[in-house]
């Protein structure tokens, strides 16, 4: 396997798995899934085998490395893969066990005998689980080095001294507080990290309204540390012996993902999903299609073939057909088999799960298509706008002022859906002493497809305008002086809402003498393929813009308004530019708010008032 043949890896925890001809031969965890698959291919020996072998990768997403750990786990004791050293010999997976004693210690085992205790696992690894145990070590004050069973010591040791045990082995151990951190560390290590966070911060207020600070403090730095290592909920696995499938399902446009979980005796033990291109029902414009015909489709392609069926599947959302197929699948397996729908719970936590790796499953396909130059938002905005052809290279428009001064415009170029910085362009506006957004844009159309670049640059296929009606009417303006043909459509920033000149506009005008205007607007799915091509147009023109224009005032070639104020220097100048947005909202602002900036004081900002509303008798605009 290349290095280019990877799917496009989310920077989030999970686990990955390399494949050949379907079989895992590696698993592996990550807290950033991106950055640890990468140094598979730049670290040689084992790994440098088994990623030249492998001819797919697949990965799970995991809410934090916990939660990772526990899926690899899970994953390598179902697949046994070949390149995972652990599994060279027939060698006990370890376990962390809580002893069944007054007083419990956390231990590692690699036997799990019927003694009372507690047993949780299995790990991949000697050092997994140690890390685990060192972690709970380090955030909960259990018994570490007075034996098995408890020995009494004459003296405390160190870890008593440091807060990191109660000291039971010297009789200083109260039975109820340790009884509440036993099962604090139990819920843990079962995936239940709320409760204890919540619990925690309990103890903490109630340490602080006790003055005893530094017990407060010792319980402040557990609660961050349960945080940042557990988050605030475990759903990699479930404490009690369930077979169940749990399924997620996401679209965007013609594109949708599907991916179900097997989950035996409580733990997630296998995956399988599917990429659709021809997710219909999309509704006008491609707008979305309805979950319950993917899952229905889903179902009836996977479950015909299954041969176990689980006694409960969970589904993400409901479908027509779901009664009839649990009849069916109950038929099949010879016992009752139920479809639902769960809205709360455990279960919810599970089909949660499964969406969120349904939805960057879906955006990694996606990424990989646009990576090859196969960008799907490219057919999806023919269809959408009622294109000719496909629209390859599309140019994006966006104004940027500050305070009606030195208003600049920015151009950016992609093609196939990548950018090509090498064609972007900046235009400084000529002629404008106050803002007009609408002139501004007129002027830039007007100077790329009449002046010197009319002749350096192609024709685009689709001219993106970052705003509404007005500016895209204004772009049409500029088109129509200057005779040429090319579709324009107008991306509103508010609700991403697209805005569609009359027969989209340009091309049709030369032909018919039709005055061209904005005729409808259209609000797509924020996952629509169409959308993300736009969108991400839209921001690279308004970052090139804002940029240029930032450039301009660190040069000083930028003069403010605020350079004609009364007794306001430089460093008041920048505080009043921070603070407020528009000489509109500093017009609106009375004396007491503008002394509220730093460096301001009343006197100042009464001076501010009455020069502007000076400015504004003049009939200045403001």
């Amino acid at each position: 396997m290349h290095f280019d043949d990877l799917p496009v890896l989310p920077a989030s925890p999970g686990v990955y798995l390399f494949r050949k001809g379907g079989t895992p031969i590696y698993i592996g965890k990550a807290v950033n899934l991106r950055s640890r698959v990468s140094q598979h291919f730049k670290a040689g020996g084992k790994s440098g085998k088994f990623t030249a072998l492998a001819d797919t990768l697949e990965f799970i997403t995991a809410r934090n490395e916990v939660e990772a750990l526990v899926l690899e786990a899970n994953l390598i004791k179902q697949h046994r893969p070949h390149y995972n050293v652990l599994l060279k010999d027939d060698k006990h997976y370890p376990f962390l066990k809580l002893t069944n004693e007054q007083f419990p210690m956390l231990v590692v085992t690699r036997r799990v005998l019927k003694d009372g205790a507690s047993y949780y696992g299995p790990y991949p690894d000697a050092s997994a689980v140690r890390r685990v145990k060192h972690l709970i070590d380090t955030m909960f004050p259990l018994r570490k080095n007075s034996g098995l069973p408890l020995q009494k010591k004459p003296r405390p040791c160190l870890n008593y001294h440091m807060g990191r045990c109660l000291g039971p082995c010297v009789d200083a151990a109260d039975p109820g507080d340790y009884s509440r951190v036993v099962e604090d560390v139990k819920a843990l290590l079962e995936g239940r990290a709320a409760p204890v966070i919540a619990r925690l911060k309990d103890d903490m207020k109630a340490a602080a309204q006790g003055r005893d600070f530094e017990q407060a403090a010792r319980v402040r730095d557990r609660v961050q540390a349960v945080e940042k290592l557990f988050g605030t909920e475990q759903h990699a696995y479930v404490s009690e012996e369930t077979d169940l499938d749990f399924l997620g399902a996401a679209q965007a446009g013609e594109y949708a993902m599907v991916q179900l979980f097997r989950l035996r005796g409580g733990r997630v033990v296998g995956r399988d999903k599917r990429f659709l291109t021809d997710a219909e029902g999309a509704g006008e414009g491609g707008g979305g299609g309805d979950l319950g015909e993917i899952l229905g489709a889903f179902v009836q392609d996977y479950y015909t073939q299954a041969t176990h069926v689980p006694p409960l599947i969970l589904l993400p959302a409901e479908f027509a057909d779901a009664p009839v197929w649990s009849a069916f699948l109950s038929e099949k397996a010879g016992r009752r088999v139920e479809m639902r729908t769960p809205k709360r719970g455990d279960k919810a936590d599970l089909v949660e799960m499964a969406q969120r790796n349904a939805h960057n499953g879906l955006e990694s396909e996606l990424a990989l298509l646009e990576r090859r130059g196969d960008h799907p938002g490219l057919d999806a905005l023919r269809e959408v706008l009622a294109l000719p052809e496909r629209p390859w290279r599309i140019e994006g428009y966006d104004n940027s002022n500050l305070f009606g001064t030195n208003i600049v415009s920015g151009m950016v170029v992609f093609e196939g859906g990548r950018s090509r910085r090498g064609e972007h362009r900046r235009f400084k506006v000529r002629g404008l002493e106050q803002p007009d957004d609408y002139a501004a844009m007129r002027q830039t159309i007007s100077r790329r497809f009449t002046g010197s670049l009319s002749d350096k640059l192609p024709l685009p296929d689709l001219i993106l305008i970052d705003g509404g009606r007005g500016q895209v009417n204004a772009a049409l303006d500029a088109l129509r002086e200057a005779e040429v043909r090319v579709p324009v459509v107008g991306l509103a920033k508010r609700e991403e809402r697209l805005i569609l000149p009359g027969r989209y506009g340009a091309q049709w005008w030369l032909e018919t003498g039709t005055e061209i205007g904005v005729e409808r607007e259209l609000l797509l799915p924020h996952t629509h393929p169409a959308l993300r091509v736009l969108i991400g147009v839209r921001d690279e023109v308004h970052n090139y813009a804002v940029s240029y224009h930032r450039k301009l005032r660190g040069e000083a070639m930028l003069r403010s308004v605020f350079d004609d104020l009364p007794g306001i220097g430089q460093k008041r100048q920048n505080a009043l530019l921070e603070q407020f947005t528009s000489l509109e909202d500093l017009a609106a602002a009375s004396a007491e708010q503008i002394a509220q900036v730093p460096g301001m004081t009343l006197k100042a900002a009464q001076s501010v008032k009455e020069f502007l509303a000076q400015r504004a008798a003049r009939n200045t605009p403001v």
